[in-house]
């Protein structure tokens, strides 16, 4: 079992819509034994933003509301998908990455308008699939 934990600022907007996304192309692509969760540096218990739901629904995937997770202890079995290389930084595990190690790095679309969201939705579903096609060649399954 393969534990991936995406993580950004608040866990309202980047790293849940990471974890949706992920969630559902791994669905697509029959990937077994990958469990994908969030979590925010500075998460306080917030609903994902509205604009983030309407972006993860207007794209495909699961835009039901949930409360943001505070990343409070790092766990050695996880891998750690940080959204920038500060937040890889701050997370200070060796098993993690960023997604600037991977196809980009996605700005910070809290409190703007639709397009910013669905810009960086875009650039997560890049990385997400990048970084699915990395587990599976390590698996051998291509």
């Amino acid at each position: 079992m393969i534990e991936i934990c995406f993580v950004c600022t608040g866990n309202t907007c980047r790293s849940v819509m990471a974890e949706r996304i992920a969630k559902k192309m791994a669905k697509a692509r029959k990937m077994k034994n990958v469990k994908f969760s969030s979590a925010g540096l500075c998460a306080t218990g917030e609903n994902i933003s509205e604009n983030a739901a309407k972006t993860l629904k207007l794209l495909g995937y699961d835009g039901r509301n949930r409360k943001s997770v505070k990343l409070k202890k790092v766990k050695p079995d996880v891998l750690y998908v940080a959204v920038t290389d500060d937040h890889k930084h701050r997370i200070g595990s060796k098993k993690c990455l960023s997604f600037e190690d991977l196809a980009g790095s996605v700005g910070d679309p809290y409190g703007q308008d639709m397009q910013v969201y669905e810009k960086s939705a875009k650039q997560i579903e890049k990385n997400v699939s990048i970084l699915l096609d990395k587990i599976e060649n390590l698996r051998g399954a291509k």
